[in-house]
């Protein structure tokens, strides 16, 4: 019986890609701000319950 998993290996292990997970934000990953460009683009709630979006690059919000 090997002592180590290393030791019963005939080649090189083969190791899965980490998965990543689901991100809240997958669905504004691909937004850009009209102004400036910048993908720094949060989402906010806006004053009727309605989604807004803020850029933290230039300061620019719109829906």
């Amino acid at each position: 019986m090997p002592t180590s998993i290393l030791d019963g290996a005939d080649g090189p292990i083969a190791v899965a890609a980490p998965r990543r997970a689901a991100s809240p934000f997958a669905a504004i990953a691909d937004l850009t701000c009209p102004s400036c460009g910048s993908s720094h683009v949060a989402q906010v709630l806006g004053d009727n319950g309605g989604v807004s979006y803020v850029c933290t690059a230039c300061g620019r919000s719109w829906s």
